[in-house]
């Protein structure tokens, strides 16, 4: 990938790193285009079957490059692509594949947002996160802060994080349910690695139907959900993947999914 986007793969996990560490991982537009571009190869990526996003010790994204956007025309700024170019705004929800974020220092703005996009974020006691939007006159940048952030820690919680703009350390992050775990500098990389094995271990094919269902639920009512849900119950049903996990049960042996 470009200069400071990285993608690697080891096993069933590709891991995307934000490697800037001079400007705490903050974003430029071209940076900001290469991580899209990441988010795609891994997506599509056959080898693998879960993402892990994270940055440089140290930082994981500082926001925004200001600098940069001070040089780019005011009509140009944030903008994308169109609203229903979703893979333009909310690159790691449309992954199909699980998405971990292991976060080790600021988290703000575009680093926040791209937290929220995650399936499941781990923090070490670094990580700091702020949706600052407010304080350059700004609404959260790709729609997450105002989407997806109420929809995980709550309206009034969210509300005072991005009404107010406040910097939050990872204790609170995991007090408000944001984290699923919290742990030392020097333990993140061996525990996020620990959930990507658990998450790599089972069945891909499964795993894209459970993640479209969900975030498509999260907009649906019941009645529109049943019917994609039995869809996706179908589709397991005639899947090797589903084969597969009753034979390894019956033969008391591991599962080998290939994802079809």
């Amino acid at each position: 990938m470009a200069e400071h986007i990285r993608y690697e793969t080891d096993g069933k996990i590709g891991t995307i790193t934000i490697d800037r560490p001079e400007k705490k991982n903050a974003m430029t537009y071209a940076m900001l285009n290469d991580f899209i571009a990441a988010i795609g190869t891994a997506g599509a990526d056959p080898s693998t079957s879960v993402v892990v996003i994270t940055g440089v010790p140290g930082a994981f994204c500082a926001g925004t490059d200001l600098a940069d956007l001070a040089s780019t025309p005011n009509e140009s700024r944030g903008l994308r692509g169109t609203a229903q170019e979703r893979t333009r705004w909310w690159p790691i929800v449309e992954c199909p594949k699980p998405t971990i974020c292991a976060v080790d220092g600021p988290a703000i703005g575009m680093g926040a947002e791209f937290t929220s996009q995650c399936d499941m974020r781990i923090a070490s006691t670094n990580a700091t996160f702020a949706w600052n939007f407010v304080h350059r006159g700004l609404v959260p940048d790709t729609g997450a802060g105002t989407w997806l952030l109420p929809r995980i820690v709550g309206l009034q919680n969210a509300l005072r994080l991005i009404y107010t703009g406040e910097r939050i350390d990872a204790a609170e992050a995991a007090r408000l349910g944001y984290l699923v775990d919290v742990v030392v500098p020097d333990d993140l990389a061996s525990r996020t690695r620990a959930l990507a094995e658990m998450v790599a271990a089972a069945s891909p094919h499964s795993q894209r139907l459970i993640k479209k269902l969900v975030y498509d639920g999260l907009a649906s009512t019941v009645d529109e959900h049943m019917p994609r849900h039995t869809a996706a119950l179908t589709a397991c049903f005639t899947s090797d993947d589903h084969r597969e996990g009753v034979a390894s049960f019956l033969e008391r042996r591991p599962a080998v999914f290939t994802g079809t």
